[in-house]
């Protein structure tokens, strides 16, 4: 009994562990990279860093996401497994310049 409570404690970590992290910056309200390739039918983690001092909300109609990220701070956004395809996803806060997409391929 005490190894499958074992098992079960330790795979979250294992699941996290395997699933692909994708760093993306928030700089001058802007992404960087614009364009974020992600390999088709995979879960992935964004990991937005949003270094403007200003806060800016990550958001995409096609993902189902939307994540306010504070100025100076970081967040994690899981997407997918996607069917290959492009999914926008701009700033809220600064739709202007703060444009986006993923490709999964």
């Amino acid at each position: 009994m005490s190894r499958l409570l074992a098992l079960l404690l330790l795979l979250p970590a294992a699941v996290m562990a395997a699933t692909p992290i994708i760093p993306v910056v928030i700089q001058d309200h802007r992404f960087d990279p614009a364009e974020v390739r992600v390999p088709a039918g995979t879960k992935v983690r964004l990991v937005v860093d949003n270094r403007d001092a200003t806060a800016e909300e990550f958001e995409s109609h096609e993902l189902n996401r939307e994540k306010v990220i504070p100025g100076g701070s970081k967040a994690s956004i899981f997407i997918g497994p996607l069917a290959p395809g492009r999914y926008p996803f701009f700033g809220e806060f600064n739709e202007a310049t703060a444009q986006g997409v993923v490709i999964a391929e």
